[in-house]
């Protein structure tokens, strides 16, 4: 393997420009000139977007500008010792030693390990002091290789492995230790992800304190054990981007801030996180976490099922905001224009809602012959309002496939998912086709980006080959192969929901009332939800129906029953309930009115045993009875706020009243049952067995 770096990529007591565009710059040349990337233009830009993220200066005259470039060719290392010194935004001045860390947009994971390899010993004084005395490029070359060769860099003891956590734990000393656990991550994965995970594990160590680390990085990540989650008294985010599978810490004491922080006061961060492992009202990780879904392999790896189950969560997550968009907006439409601006004009065969939108303008309003569709400037309003949330809606399957793409082989999977998705749409298979297709998609990018390219085209690899390639494989397939059997299936549901009635109907919505407050937003409550929302998009483009509209009233209907049960029932016995959980209660009362399930979350994670099967019986109440009267729905979201778009709204009251008060009096019976009440217990004495119990799963389950 090639080396990172030689001389000719050092420059020592150099003046390279009065400010770190320049520094960047003269680097950046460097590497172009070695023969290591294609344009010194392309890599200064990645770098400086990088540089405008958050600026790589650290305390000690350090500066670690860096970026993955598709116009690197090979991982390098430039270095400069400035004279004068050049400000990188560190907090105590400005830098006189620079590392341009440049890695391909797709680098190999041994380079990626050695970058990273630099990056942590960048926080040790000796090395940062050897860099300053050196004489020589050769010698600068010397140091730095000797860092980052892979028998000179064994992985700290606090950081990382599972299996080496496990003799700690179970020492005697350890019983008695706090435990945390660590998540760094930062946009590209080289350095500060690192950094930030060695700081704060040398602040834990100084502290006394047990910290297990996770890196989210470009070299990969071992997820920590779940059993050393479930130890952990506090979790500390260290990122710059979204944590991958927050769900496994869900209901754990959390601080959180960027890397930067992180390698600049990692001492206060370790206070700040063992002070809210002993507050009962510290911030709590949000969500929910399935830890029987995690494989018990050494190496704490997630199994098949919970890998499939990321894969769609991170898919329907980045889908619900399109819905929530787009629907509220046709939904003004309809309040603004009336129901029949979603038909289509006899005359032209064009739908109303865009003829006025092309047609007509604030000078011009349109005028209705069309019983209940209105005219006007409301008119007006109403079709550009359903013309926009309309045209958002057509996002809902790329989106999906694209996300799910995304969550199996990152960036490479985003342009072959949005377009199988799209493709999906084109030959009538859905959302069906958007999971399927979202799959396939992510892994052929994947399987793409492993591929070993000559050195020369290997900066084609992201920007041209895995987006062609996967493209065709994946939409290739959609058309030729999967696209008619999907949308037959598609057909076939649609049809079988359209001819659901009576006794069907009401059992339906008793399952989806049930699935709704099983785990409040977890990926039943989301099955549920999606399953609903595709539905209205179909009825609501013409290729649905009435039990379309049905299945989407009964699924907001249940999922406003938890957080109002629990509010209900905090106000009837609020000796019951501590005093933070009596002040939830207050407001979850416009948590349930608005359709905000997790309102209740506090609720179950602290005793889910007796209130997840409440809120469960409330919820198949208030959906057999919406299912049953067959009440729609034309808004995927906003609760009583979208009174306008349900038919009728004084018997959808009644139905959320009911399942309310159901499970009100169940979770109020089931707490009153040999239970002291809260204000004649201390309150660290309440409940504890459940403490820390994620949402949906026993506490039996959740401590073993």
């Amino acid at each position: 393997m090639p080396a990172l770096i030689t001389p000719d990529l050092v420059a020592l007591d150099a003046d390279l420009g009065a400010d770190k565009s320049a520094v960047v710059r003269r680097l950046a040349e460097l590497v172009t000139a070695a023969g290591r990337a294609t344009s010194a233009d392309g890599l200064q830009a990645d770098a400086m977007a990088r540089e405008g993220q958050a600026p790589t200066g650290l305390p000690g005259g350090l500066a670690i500008p860096h970026c993955r470039s598709a116009a690197v060719t090979e991982a390098s290392l430039g270095f400069a010792r400035l004279d004068p010194k050049v400000d990188f935004g560190a907090p105590d001045g400005p830098a006189d030693l620079v590392f341009l860390i440049a890695a391909p947009a797709e680098g190999d994971a041994d380079h990626l390990t050695l970058l990273t390899a630099l990056a942590r010993a960048l926080v040790r004084p000796d090395f940062v002091a050897s860099l300053r005395a050196a004489t020589s490029p050769e010698e600068i070359v010397t140091l730095v290789q000797d860092v980052v060769a892979p028998a000179e860099t064994p992985a700290p003891a606090t950081v990382g492995s599972p299996a080496a956590a496990a003799p700690v734990a179970g020492a005697t000393a350890a019983a008695a230790r706090k435990s945390l656990v660590v998540v760094s991550a930062c946009p590209t994965g080289i350095a500060h992800t690192y950094m930030a995970a060695d700081k704060l594990s040398a602040a834990g160590q100084a502290a006394g304190v047990d910290v297990h680390v996770e890196t989210q990085g470009s070299s990969g990540a071992t997820p920590l054990d779940p059993a050393v989650i479930r130890a952990a008294d506090a979790v500390i985010f260290a990122v710059d981007v979204g944590v991958r599978d927050q769900g496994r810490f869900a209901g754990k004491p959390v601080i959180q801030s960027g890397t930067k922080r992180a390698i600049n006061e990692p001492d206060v961060m370790i206070r700040e996180a063992l002070a809210a492992a002993d507050d009962p009202n510290a911030r709590r990780v949000a969500g929910t976490a399935d830890d029987g879904a995690v494989a018990s392999s050494g190496a704490g790896r997630p199994g098949v099922a919970t890998e499939i189950r990321r894969w769609l969560l991170t898919g329907v997550s980045y889908m619900i905001p399109f819905v929530a968009a787009g629907g509220l907006l046709i939904a003004l439409g309809f309040l603004l224009a009336g129901y029949p601006i979603a038909q289509n004009d006899p005359d032209s065969g064009t739908q109303w809602a865009k003829l006025w939108v092309l047609n007509n303008s604030i000078f011009d309003l349109p005028t209705s012959t069309v019983a209940h569709m209105h005219g006007g400037l409301a008119g007006y309003l109403g079709a550009i309002c359903f013309t926009i949330g309309a045209a958002a809606f057509g996002f809902l399957v790329p989106a999906l496939a694209g996300y799910i793409a995304f969550a199996i082989a990152d960036r490479p999977g985003l342009v072959p998912g949005f377009v199988v998705g799209a493709v999906s749409l084109l030959v009538g298979a859905g959302f069906l086709g958007g999971l399927v297709g979202g799959i396939i998609a992510g892994f052929a990018a994947l399987w793409i980006s492993r591929w070993k390219l000559p050195a020369g085209v290997r900066g084609l690899q992201p920007v041209v080959i895995i987006p062609l390639l996967a493209t065709l494989i994946s939409s290739g397939l959609m058309v030729i192969v999967l696209g008619k059997p999907l949308a037959a299936a598609l057909t076939g549901l649609g049809n079988w929901l359209n001819s659901l009635s009576g006794t069907q109907a009401i059992l339906l919505g008793i399952v989806l009332g049930l699935m709704m407050c099983f785990d409040l937003g977890g990926p039943v409550n989301k099955a549920a939800y999606v399953f609903a929302t595709t539905g209205l998009t179909a009825a609501l483009s013409g290729s649905g129906g009435h039990q379309q509209l049905v299945i989407m009233a009964t699924v907001m209907a249940a999922g406003m029953v938890p957080p109002l049960a629990m509010a209900l029932s905090t106000t009837v016995r609020p000796k019951l309930y501590t005093a933070a959980e009596r002040d939830n209660g207050k407001a979850a009362w416009l948590l349930g009115a608005s359709f905000i399930s997790e309102g209740a979350i506090p609720f179950a994670a602290a005793d889910p045993l007796r209130v997840i099967p409440s809120m469960m019986l409330g919820g198949a109440t208030t959906g057999a009875i919406v299912a049953g009267a067959g009440i729609e729905l034309r808004a995927p979201h906003g609760g009583i706020f979208v009174f306008f778009a349900i038919s009728n709204f004084l018997l959808f009251l009644l139905a959320v009243a009911i399942g309310a008060v159901v499970g009100g009096v169940a979770v109020t019976i089931l707490k009153g049952i040999g239970h002291t009440d809260a204000e004649d217990a201390p309150e660290d004495a309440i409940d504890l067995e459940h403490a820390h119990a994620p949402v949906g799963v026993p506490a039996s389950a959740a401590s073993a």
